[in-house]
């Protein structure tokens, strides 16, 4: 495997743990991030053959030379895959994104395993689509039809869900279970790209160094059934007690999934228990992955009202002891989070329609999804954002990265340091440089590690249109049609967006101004909008009118601005604000 072997006189395999000594089960659970932010559609990337390729591709790149050992740059990786650089760019600034340890290592590589779990894990198929649970409340704001459907009916199939049937996202304990049932079906295989050879028969052939089972790490979390989660190295029997001025003595990979089979089993059952039988029946976990070749080895959603913040309410999965933050189901409202408000390190907005959504908070992650006509300000979001089946919505964020999936006449006001992905089954999308400010602006971009002088709005990276990780079928070669791509907004049509202040008296390090530099086009209709305001106010000034007809003047303005407030639907802001 490329590895040094341990020394032969140190015994390479220590006894199973007794029942005893391994305890009560605990619970594991799968890490949302890369199944929910790490997926690419590309073909490439999608092994069915188990190990075989994978495998093989790891013993070729830990074989390269490299200033880093056992890391692979965007170039090497491209030449191992063949793939353009771009792409191979792409699949490692995704991986950081994911990796439970922050951020991309400087120098633009990866470390192979996590690179070869990523990889495995491009095999994972999402849970089928199902509809809105209640249709009929939201057909008013959500439309049957469009001109755009009379152009993909021919080209794909009854069975391609298109964006505007109204899905309703699954819940978090669902989708939970389905990720770890994949992984329970596929963790030979995994384990099998983390073990080295070592001389032995058998079972005792193959074994998991400390160093490399902390690479799991990736993909699953471990917790106690009081909730409390468990560091890695600390959770199996087998390494728990090594002692820490000594290397630990690698274990049976054998061993080691047993272990963690016999805690995913666990696993599922506590969640089966605390989910209540749906309308639509009980919790369905069957793995729909795509086929693979096992390696050579033997062998709902649950709430909890902790917290009801200003109308957005906070999830908490009691059974794992972690929190993250929804913003559910709004229409005709304003609703305002700040980060004193958010829970966990992420956010979800989800099935908000005709509404006013902010949240300025500093995130990791945040998703946006079934929305239609929202205005959605995220405040700074330092690893990604998904924004998915939404339409007529507009969204504001400085984000590391942004990905734009099955949306349609919707325009994204971007600060974003990488390129924005767009993918999936998109129409008339619209892009534009980032428009507004928040007096924590800056300090919230400083804490998740957002770069105001880059800003890569206008360079969409485009993939295909099918995505391969649903669960749904496709014709032959629809998968290789690409994506529509976003065009940029109309300089005349670009404004500032104001936000309200709410925060009182502003600090002298506040925002005062948007931080990511507009470029010149822009800055050149923003200055003229402002210039035809002025003018307005300056010849409303110097108008040489008697009081009467000042006061007639002002009562008109009055009425019309009145009148545009109704019109427009902005009157809701003001008395949802008001109220807050």
């Amino acid at each position: 495997m490329g590895d040094e072997r341990p020394d032969p006189s140190t015994p390479t395999i220590p006894p199973p743990p007794s029942a005893s000594a391994a305890g009560a089960p605990l619970l594991l659970r799968p890490r949302r991030e890369p199944f929910e932010y790490g997926l690419l559609p590309i073909p490439k990337l999608i092994f069915s053959d188990g190990t075989l390729t994978l495998g093989t591709l790891r013993d070729k790149l830990l074989g390269l030379s490299s200033p880093c050992p056992g890391s692979v740059d965007a170039l090497a990786l491209a030449e191992a895959l063949q793939i353009s650089p771009d792409l191979a760019r792409l699949v490692l600034d995704t991986l950081a994104s994911v990796l439970p340890s922050g951020t991309q290592d400087p120098a633009g590589t990866a470390d192979v395993y996590d690179l070869v779990l990523f990889l495995y894990i491009q095999s994972y198929k999402r849970l089928l689509p199902k509809a809105h649970k209640d249709s009929a409340a939201v057909a008013d704001v959500w439309p049957s039809t469009s001109a755009f459907d009379g152009y993909f009916s021919a080209l794909l199939p009854i069975q391609l869900v298109r964006s505007n049937s109204r899905r309703s996202m699954h819940s978090q304990a669902d989708e939970e279970a389905h990720q770890l049932s994949y992984l329970q079906k596929h963790m030979a295989n995994i384990l099998n790209l983390l073990a080295e050879s070592v001389e032995g028969e058998g079972d005792e052939s193959m074994v998991l160094t400390l160093e490399r089972f902390e690479h799991l790490g990736f993909l699953i979390q471990i917790c106690e059934k009081g909730g409390e989660e468990i560091p890695l190295r600390q959770a199996p029997p087998f390494f728990a007690n090594s002692d820490p001025d000594m290397p630990a003595v690698p274990v049976s990979a054998v061993q080691v999934h047993d272990w963690l089979l016999q805690n995913i089993a666990a696993s599922l059952e506590h969640t089966a228990e605390k989910v209540p039988v749906k309308e639509n029946g009980p919790v369905n976990t069957s793995d729909l992955d795509v086929s693979m070749t096992d390696a050579c080895m033997s062998h709902a959603r649950t709430q909890s009202s902790s917290s009801l913040l200003s109308g957005t309410t906070v999830h908490n999965n009691a059974t794992y002891s972690r929190s993250q933050s929804f913003v559910e189901g709004f229409s005709k409202a304003s609703v305002v989070k700040q980060a004193c408000d958010i829970k966990g390190h992420s956010v979800k907005v989800l099935n908000c329609h005709d509404s006013v959504i902010y949240v300025l908070s500093p995130l990791k992650y945040a998703t946006v999804y079934g929305c239609s006509d929202t205005t959605i300000v995220l405040g700074a979001i330092g690893k990604a954002v998904r924004v998915e089946h939404c339409e007529r919505v507009q969204v504001i964020t400085a984000a590391k990265r942004i990905c734009i999936a099955n949306c349609r006449e919707c325009v994204f006001f971007l600060g974003v340091n990488q390129q924005p992905l767009i993918l999936g089954d998109n129409h008339k999308l619209q892009v534009a440089p980032y428009n507004t400010f928040y007096s924590q602006l800056e300090e919230h971009m400083a804490q998740v590690g957002i770069d105001a002088t880059i800003n890569r709005w206008n360079e969409p990276l485009v993939l295909g249109m099918v995505d391969p990780h649903d669960s749904l079928s496709h014709p032959a070669g629809v998968s290789d049609v690409q994506a529509e791509s976003a065009t940029c907004l109309d300089p005349d049509q670009f404004s500032d967006f104001l936000i309200p202040k709410w925060f009182g008296v502003e600090s002298p390090g506040s925002t005062k101004y948007n931080p990511f530099p507009l470029p010149e086009i822009y800055k050149a209709s923003e200055k003229k909008n402002n210039s035809i305001v002025c003018d307005i106010q300056q010849a409303i000034r110097d108008a040489q009118l008697e009081e009467s007809r000042k006061r007639e003047m002002a009562c008109a303005v009055h009425v019309h601005f009145k009148d545009w407030l109704y019109a427009s639907g902005n009157i809701r802001q003001l008395y949802c604000l008001q109220g807050d």
